[in-house]
């Protein structure tokens, strides 16, 4: 019996990789994302099995109804990807309130109404329990300038993650979180030409290819619910991150 997994943000960059790489590895996979066509691209790609399910993460009707359609479909959830985000670039003073909710809908309470839901079907479902991995990033350790609602959003993630792992506990739901640092994605593809540094200069990053994210989830999605990786950082080797700033 396959596996069943959930990945948000599954229609583009380290989503549909992940999901790519989940049912390569016999996963049974649900993709759920903002855009209906994009999902649709990838679950023709990986063909049965797959499950595309347009949601807005950040609207708990919706995230409730992508969960019911998953149970209704697959009949239980083994893995949970929290990916989906968004990034914003704009000095702190200049961010409206508006952009501010936005990151805060998609970036944070995204992954906590996924992470409910996830632990609600995991803790009734039999076998008990599963997996829920997060993506956080490098910026949930150090920012990059002009970035504080995507900071401030991924350091929440590591709360989130902690939190998770304790109380599932006694649900033998495990949680751990992947900190990512350039993915060679459509996302990063301006870091080739120059990022903003921290001293206010823009320089080129290099970068990394993305099955490395999909080799180093599938690796803590593969561990028995009795062991868990808690947090992972997977980067570019030569990338500013040790020393950031």
């Amino acid at each position: 019996m396959s596996k069943v997994a959930l990945v948000t943000g599954g229609g583009s960059g380290i989503g549909k990789a992940l999901a790519l790489g989940l049912a390569r590895a016999g996963y049974a996979v649900a993709i759920a994302g903002r855009r209906a066509e994009p999902l649709e691209t990838v679950a023709r790609e990986i063909g049965s099995g797959a499950l595309a399910v347009p949601t807005d993460v950040g609207d708990p009707k919706a995230v409730s109804a992508l969960f019911a359609k998953v149970k209704r479909t697959f009949g239980r959830l083994d893995l949970l990807f929290n990916n989906a985000g968004v990034g914003l670039s704009l000095p702190i003073d200049e961010i409206t309130f508006e952009q501010w909710q936005t990151s805060v809908a998609a970036n944070l309470t995204g992954p906590f109404l996924c992470t409910q839901e996830a632990v609600r079907l995991m803790k009734a479902q039999s076998p008990q329990g599963g997996r829920i991995i997060n993506n956080g990033s490098i910026s949930a350790h150090v920012p990059r300038p002009n970035m504080a609602p995507y900071t401030a959003t991924k350091h929440a993630i590591t709360g989130l993650t902690r939190a998770t792992a304790l109380e599932g506990r006694q649900w033998n739901i495990a949680c751990g979180q992947i900190d990512i640092g350039n993915a060679a994605t459509d996302m990063t593809t301006r870091m080739q030409t120059g990022a903003l540094q921290a001293n206010g200069t823009t320089a080129s990053e290099p970068r990394m290819d993305v099955s490395n994210v999909v080799s180093a989830v599938l690796y803590m999605a593969g561990l028995p619910l009795d062991a868990n990786v808690l947090f992972m950082t997977v980067m570019a080797t030569t990338m500013p991150y040790v020393g950031r700033g």
